[in-house]
């Protein structure tokens, strides 16, 4: 008997979905109606859905096609090819070599770093960073649409440890920074690989699993010993579609490596020529330019030249040197008009009488009329026979109420607060709202108020306090906070000392005029009403400038020459020099950003710096292609000392535009138990004199166990004072006060780092 097979009954359900739960109710006429519209209802919506994805992916396709093409065409710039070698054993010479001859289909000595290859239908520019030259590798991996870094198999059997066989440690400090730039389009050259195919493979699998984790995931690894190898490359990258950091295309850029001038010889200024190709952006003429680490300028001309590397062109490119390109021919020429072009205001121009007192208006008279006569109606008690002259002289119990508040404002710490801790002295217990903490101090008959165990009868010298809180630092070396913490000095009063700082209650809900007590300096700068408001509006106007028909306009992938007017001749001297090892970049800047503001950076120290950074030294900021200096309040290249290189400091980037945003330095004045009696203590060393004391009465006291609480009352005649907290304070614990001031980024003696 053969293996028999359950058949179960099928589930018999009187609705097969809940759609058709009441379907029949409905006549069979408007079933069938509601049926068909519903199919058509789906039909027309995987219509439309199926025509929008045949559209995205039509004008996809048509962005590729006009990307291929225009990488084919005069439209655009030649691609810049930044070689990188990732130790100092490796030479960059025979790759650029190879390079610029399987391009130029020519074996002889390439003069030009520029090729335009008709077998490739490309054009490229090969430059070469120097290693151990970190201003120059930097400038070159701004401008680079493809970094390559090359890599040697032969440092292996020179390195002994492990974890650097590929690459020094300059190469990773150079890595790192072009990271946090931004990086390209990235590949890896890796030389020296033997003939032998076996070992070839070998070698160049370990080079590749030694170095993947320091770049990034599409990075590619190709060997590059051969011009067969090189030529796959090359096949390979005239396709490829090259991403680029996103600040780099925000603006027009050019650069260079050939600096020339006009002098005049009655002025200490030039004027600056720069020549090449324009990228990112349409340039105009009216519009300021940056030179990277020269400064912000004006346009007096710009020259529109024949493209010296054009693919159609049949002259050779050997025969092409720079007297030649200098002396192009000129298509056209444009020059600013007055009327429209950006004025170069970097500073504000302060008013010099707006602080002055001036003459009370009409409706502040009137005010003052109106109090008077108020003041006169309010009734007064005086003795019989009082003139009105003699009782102007009389202070009545609110004038003497209100003149005590006065003496104790003017006598005491100014405290930005509601409800103060001055005005809880008679309370028993008080719930005072600050940072969400509820503070129960305790003033009640049950503790022991002993006034001999809380007086200090001792009569302490200078040098006996020295040492006792030498003692006492050293008990507590491992809470201390360093750096907020300082000491109260012995021969100065702290209120004195720490005149320009004041006590916050709640550092997260107290008030803080920005318009308070500026600097002088800050008369200087300008401010936005609203930033965001402005970016967005800056951005739409330069949109304007891609219009190919504007007059005023040169058009991305033009070979141009500049002319950049008002050029101190000593900063012309030195993009001399520089242009030597470093290409001159030049960009175009948006609207108002060549106006000094506070900027505030977010930033981090790099981790390759160990020596701290002091607020308000000198730091070259590095921005996009922007160079500039300044001195900010928080600590990013960073110059080590006169004619030394320039090292990075810290790494980050730009939050906001805002001179009203508060930056605050604290200071935590600090003080040790004495003696201890339930919720109150006496504290000793946070002051010296007991005017300082009082003065510094309003100040909320905290400890590092948590407690909180408030000064009674000084002690004795060397600073002790007593406390009341909201707990039992330890003898181990340690008392502290907050003292708040507002700090300002510093004025730069230079805004850019070519200027002396």
């Amino acid at each position: 008997m053969g293996a028999t097979h359950q058949v179960n009954k099928p589930h018999k359900s009187r609705f097969s979905s809940k759609s058709s739960r009441n379907i029949h109710k409905t006549s069979v006429k408007d079933r069938l109606a509601i049926v068909k519209s519903s199919r058509n209802v789906g039909k027309g919506a995987r219509a439309t859905r199926l025509q929008r994805n045949k559209m995205i992916r039509e004008q996809k396709k048509a962005a590729v096609l006009k990307e291929k093409r225009e990488l084919s065409g005069s439209k655009c710039p030649p691609r810049v090819i930044v070689l990188f070698a990732l130790r100092d054993t490796v030479d960059l010479e025979p790759v650029a070599n190879d390079l610029l001859s399987l391009l130029s289909n020519d074996s002889s000595a390439v003069l030009s770093e520029t090729v335009a290859s008709s077998e490739y239908r490309t054009r490229v520019t090969v430059l070469k960073a120097p290693h151990g030259d970190l201003q120059s590798c930097l400038e070159m991996a701004k401008v680079a649409d493809l970094l390559v870094f090359v890599a040697s198999v032969t440092a292996r059997s020179l390195c002994e440890e492990t974890d650097s066989y590929f690459i020094d440690s300059f190469g990773k400090h150079c890595l790192s920074i072009f990271k946090s730039l931004g990086l390209p389009s990235t590949a890896v050259f890796v030389r020296d690989l033997p003939t032998e195919l076996k070992q070839r493979n070998e070698l160049k699998k370990v080079c590749t699993s030694s170095l993947a984790s320091e770049f990034p995931e599409d990075c590619k690894f190709y060997p590059a010993d051969t011009k067969d190898d090189l030529h796959k490359f090359l096949s390979l990258f005239k396709e490829q579609r090259l991403k680029t950091p996103h600040w780099r295309t925000q603006r027009p850029y050019l650069t260079t490596n050939k600096v020339d001038t006009v002098y005049d010889v009655n002025s200490d200024k030039c004027t600056l020529v720069l020549s090449g190709y324009l990228r990112a952006r349409n340039l105009s003429v009216n519009q300021l330019v940056h030179v990277s680490g020269a400064g912000d300028f004006q346009l007096c001309k710009i020259e529109v030249l024949k493209d010296p590397f054009a693919l159609n062109s049949k002259k050779k490119q050997d025969l092409m040197d720079s007297d030649e390109m200098h002396d192009g021919e000129i298509i056209r020429s444009l020059v600013p008009d007055p009327e429209i072009q950006e004025s170069l205001v970097v500073e504000n121009t302060p008013d010099l009488i707006a602080g002055e007192q001036t003459w009370p208006t009409e409706a502040e008279m009137a005010q003052a009329d109106e109090d008077r006569k108020q003041k006169k109606l309010r009734k007064r008690k005086l003795p019989a026979g009082t003139s009105e002259y003699q009782a102007a002289w009389i202070v009545d119990d609110s004038d003497e109420e209100q003149s005590d508040c006065d003496n104790e404002d003017e006598d005491g710490m100014m405290l930005d607060e509601v409800n103060g801790f001055p005005g809880l002295e008679g309370n028993k217990y008080v719930d005072a709202d600050g940072d969400g903490a509820s503070l129960r101090l305790g003033d009640s008959d049950d503790e022991t108020d002993n006034d001999s165990v809380m007086m200090e009868v001792d009569n302490m010298t200078t040098e006996k306090i020295q040492d006792e809180l030498k003692e006492l630092k050293e008990a507590h070396a491992a809470d201390e906070e360093y750096p907020d913490e300082v000491d109260t000095p012995l021969d100065v009063p702290a209120r004195k000392r720490f005149a320009k700082y004041r006590g916050l209650k709640s550092f997260r809900t107290s008030s803080w005029d920005p318009k308070e007590s500026l600097p002088q300096d800050y008369a200087k700068i300008f401010e936005f009403d609203n930033f965001k408001r402005t970016q967005k509006h800056v951005h739409a106007k330069a949109l304007e400038l891609e219009d190919e028909n504007r007059e005023d306009n040169i058009l991305v992938g033009s070979y141009a020459r500049l002319h950049i007017k008002e050029v101190p001749c000593i900063v012309v001297s030195k993009l001399r020099s520089l242009a030597q090892t470093t290409p001159v970049t030049t960009c175009g800047l948006l609207k108002h950003e060549s106006k000094v503001s506070v900027l505030h950076f977010s930033v981090k120290k790099h981790e390759t710096y160990d020596a701290p950074i002091k607020s308000k030294e000198e730091l070259i900021f590095h921005v996009g292609f922007r160079q500039f200096v300044a001195r900010p309040t928080f600590s990013i290249l960073k110059a080590v000392g006169d004619g030394a290189a320039p090292v990075v400091a810290a790494v980050g980037s730009l939050k906001t535009v805002d001179p009203d945003r508060i930056i605050l330095k604290r200071l935590i004045l600090t003080g040790y138990p004495q003696r201890v009696s339930k919720r109150k203590a006496s504290v000793r060393h946070m002051f010296y004199n007991p005017e300082d004391v009082k003065w510094f009465k309003p100040v909320e006291i905290y400890t590092k166990r948590g407690l909180r609480g408030r000064i009674k009352e000084p002690v004795g005649t060397h600073g002790a004072m007593k406390c009341l907290l909201n707990g039992v304070l330890a003898q181990s614990d340690t008392v502290c006060l907050n003292l708040f001031k507002r700090s300002y980024p510093k004025w730069p003696t230079r805004h850019f780092p070519l200027l002396d």
